[in-house]
């Protein structure tokens, strides 16, 4: 090559390096102008949003950043004035040796390809107008997918709006004491406490809002004629209810719960020497009863919301029946609905009723036009839908109350609401998600009633604890899917049954009161008129008729009722219930051969847990592992959350949950590990995090753990403890309470028999057992469980001469011999009474 062509050949490749560099820019500027474009975008989202909750700081980046785009594009805007015919450079050989390279049809390597492709992706992304968002979210936003409603037609919701903002005007200025004399039973009072004095047991129908609950035990505390310088009680059937109302009755006293007004709840107490109102559950009261059976203490005895007819307030009232003939000077009330209140007074001796109205505002039904076949799907769709039509207004609250089955139904709308929020963002005003359930700890039940901020609508997710006695200020809306879950107990085969099932009547015009409480509101039932007329019972099932009377029964006796099936209950149980639990109660060795209470049986009913395990603990406190077995006893009831096991970090969790799992010991001592090394770590937060691990779990264990030692101490059982690697003697003490509770492996090697009932039953899922290959032959568990299959929860392997060892009584020598390794196990009489 002569050195001409060379050195021409040299300026030609300077030159397209050149070009090659400018085009590169050119395309870079491109790019980051149109990163920068969507940078910009989202920073006015944000500062639309937060508004005054960005920082300083913030605010001058997003700033300096719009004025950067600013001046960016106002660059490129200006006009170079380059239109028209300009003049080729001759002199430029280059220019003509690659004029192809501007021909946009030329040859492209498979790299600048690539750079077209990327390029193009991202000016489409800035060009590309934002999608509708009914695409996003068609069950939000489409209207086709929206549930259509039927009002009632019954209320005015014009006429009621305007009567509501007279209202609110009138009660901003009203103190606390004038609000106590607005309420409708301050109108009554004197009557109130006239008839009080008059009758020794009144009936006393206080409709939603009517202030019974708080002013009723108020005024007879300052009426000594009726006290005579005693206590007042009142039952709540539910904790929440118990502490919530007790708050209220301290705050209107202008004192602190626990002075004179105070609480107590199980594993949960704020009393003092000087209260004098007493704000309990039902099932407090019944223990009080074993410490005091005359309630000498008391002047009056209110039992709350009597008409949910909970086993306790059966029981109180059986009890009661009997003590108002004993005591003349002491007063009882019973609060209950209109529909059961005849029957109430015709069990007290046809004692008198008091109607109080209520004040509760109009409540407009709305029933869903079609039957809904997936309710939690459309509770979220109702919750939407009021949500984003309902205008938000600081001064006139219109929160939300969605009435759900159970924790996980509950957490589960509760994550998916909370997702949906998040890819919403500024598009729909902010929604604050409460949970209500009975597993959620004391502070984290109080926030419901928390006002939510400013601009934000507050939704709160609940069991049916909201049902009743509950006052949640700014609750408009109530969303009621029907439903409740039941529980049932098979005495027979001692299964427990956890069950879906539609709720009363009566349930469904608790719940719309709800939305009444402060101002008119509105009830979205997702079930048709028809179903609510038809489909719906009047009345839920008294829980004495369809539960495990195994505590009952013990209870009953050491109140020292002998004769249990003439008895003065309201509904009776069934007669073969009652025999079941007296046989168990006997092989527990509570009573003696003549039924009466012995002094194992004394120390169990001073327990509030199940008698088989208060009989683990009397067996543990014998062998020297007592502190063990109540750390078990405390963690049982928190396996339901105790495990986390997030969607991203699954194999983590399960990783984190074996270095607990206990092959040997089962679920009881894997339990026992988690609690030690939780107690190790003081209860770090981090500690639980890092493991997986629930913290309010673990902090309720300890509590349930703490409460047990005290009574422990009361009862006086000796503490002692034999460490946890002594796993033979705390099994053994186990097998000692829930000998019942023993399953043998069938030939299949997958199902278990029960020895009583023999049924067939599978090890829970949930179970650290259930993974094993090979499943131990011998098995305690402490519940049986129905949903698709019978299952055992919480599950421990033993050795059969345990069994016989521990309750010769329970279980036979012969019997068990005769369930050899690998004998099949027969499956009950036949027909003709023959063992099959």
């Amino acid at each position: 090559m002569d050195r001409k062509r060379g050195a021409a050949g040299d300026a030609d490749m300077s030159d397209l390096r050149l070009k090659s560099r400018q085009s590169y820019l050119a395309k870079r500027e491109a790019e980051q102008l149109a990163l920068l474009r969507i940078q910009v975008a989202e920073e006015a989202s944000e500062v639309e949003r937060l508004g005054d909750r960005l920082s300083a700081q913030e605010k001058a980046d997003f700033r300096r950043n719009a004025e950067t785009l600013r001046l960016a594009e106002a660059r490129n805007n200006i006009d170079e004035h380059f239109d028209g015919y300009t003049l080729p450079d001759a002199q430029s050989k280059s220019e003509l040796l690659t004029r192809t390279d501007k021909d946009p049809k030329a040859y492209k390597t498979e790299y600048q390809q690539w750079e077209d492709d990327q390029m193009g992706k991202i000016k489409s992304q800035v060009k590309q107008p934002d999608r509708v968002q009914q695409d996003d979210y068609e069950y939000v936003f489409d209207e086709t997918q929206a549930i259509k409603w039927v009002s009632d037609g019954k209320v005015d919701m014009e006429k009621q709006r305007l009567q509501q903002m007279l209202d609110e005007s009138e009660m901003k200025a009203k103190t606390i004491e004038e609000t106590r004399k607005s309420l409708p039973v301050y109108k009554y009072k004197d009557q109130l406490l006239e008839a009080i004095k008059a009758h020794q047991v009144l009936i006393v129908i206080g409709e939603t809002g009517s202030g019974k609950t708080t002013q009723i035990p108020h005024y007879v505390l300052l009426d000594d004629e009726i006290t005579k310088g005693l206590k007042v009680a009142c039952t709540q059937p539910r904790r929440v209810a118990a502490i919530s109302v007790a708050q209220r009755v301290a705050e209107e006293m202008g004192e602190r719960v626990g002075k004179t007004c105070g609480y107590m709840v199980r594993f949960e107490e704020k009393t003092s020497p000087d209260t004098k109102i007493l704000y309990c559950t039902d099932g407090l009261l019944l223990r009080i009863l074993i410490q005091d059976p005359e309630l000498s203490e008391y002047g009056l005895i209110m039992i709350d919301e009597a008409h949910e007819r909970t086993l306790s307030t059966d029981i109180l009232m059986g009890m009661l029946k009997e003590i108002i003939l004993i005591r003349p000077d002491l007063k009882v009330i019973i609060s209950s609905a209109t529909i059961t209140a005849q029957s109430f007074s015709q069990f007290l001796y046809n004692c008198p009723l008091f109607s109080i109205p209520g004040r509760s505002y109009p409540v407009e039904v709305m029933y869903s036009r079609e039957p809904e076949s997936n309710y939690l799907s459309a509770a979220l769709t109702t919750i939407w839908q009021v949500h984003i039509a309902t205008e938000i207004h600081p001064s006139s609250p219109s929160d939300i109350l969605v009435f759900l089955t159970g924790e996980e139904e509950i957490l589960a709308a509760q994550a998916s609401l909370e997702e949906t929020a998040k890819k919403l963002g500024n598009r729909v005003p902010p929604l604050e998600i409460r949970p209500l359930y009975s597993a959620l700890p004391s502070e984290d039940q109080q926030r419901i009633f928390l006002p939510a901020s400013v601009g934000t609508r507050k939704c709160i997710l609940s069991t049916n604890l909201a049902e009743t006695s509950l006052t949640i200020d700014g609750v408009t809306v109530v969303i009621d899917t029907g439903y409740e879950k039941q529980n049932s107990y098979d005495g027979k085969m001692g299964l427990s049954t956890l069950t879906v099932v539609p709720c009363s009547r009566a349930s469904a015009n608790q719940r719309a009161g709800r939305a009444g409480r402060n101002r008119p509101g509105r009830a979205y039932r997702l079930f048709t008129r028809f179903a609510f007329n038809n489909e719906l019972p009047e009345q839920a099932t008294p829980e004495i008729m369809r539960q495990n009377l195994l505590s009952t029964t013990l209870l009953l006796k050491s109140l020292g009722v002998h004769d249990l099936i003439n008895f003065n209950f309201m509904d009776p149980p069934p007669t073969t219930s009652l025999i079941k639990s007296l046989e168990l109660l006997y092989g527990l060795g509570c009573l003696d051969s003549t039924g009466a209470l012995t002094r194992h049986g004394r120390k169990l009913s001073e327990l509030p847990i199940d008698p088989l395990l208060g009989k683990a603990i009397l067996a543990a406190s014998d062998s020297g592992c007592s502190e063990e077995v109540v750390k078990i006893i405390a963690m049982l009831g928190e396996t339901h959350a105790l495990f986390l096991r997030p969607k991203d970090k699954r194999m983590e969790a399960d990783n984190a949950r074996r270095i607990f799992t206990s092959n040997e010991g089962g679920d009881f001592m894997s339990q026992l590990n988690v609690y030690s090394q939780a107690e190790e770590s003081d209860f770090d937060v981090l500690w639980a995090k890092q493991n997986f691990l629930q913290s309010r779990s673990l902090n309720r264990a300890r509590d349930v753990r703490d409460q047990l030692e005290k009574l422990l101490d009361r009862i006086e059982v000796e503490h002692s403890s034999c460490g946890i690697s002594d796993h033979v003697a705390i099994r053994k003490a186990l097998t000692a309470g829930l000998f019942p509770n023993a399953a043998r492996l069938q030939r299949d090697g997958q199902s278990y028999r029960t020895l009583t009932g023999s049924l067939t039953v599978f090890i829970h899922p949930s179970s650290v057992l259930s993974q094993l290959a090979q499943k131990p032959k011998w098995v305690i568990y402490y519940e049986l469980v129905a949903s698709s299959k019978e299952y055992m929860r919480n599950v421990m392997p033993i050795e059969p001469e345990w069994l016989v060892e521990l309750a010769p009584h329970y279980h036979k020598a012969d019997a068990i011999a005769k369930l050899g390794v690998d004998k099949k196990m027969g499956k009950g009489p036949g027909k003709v009474g023959i063992d099959r």
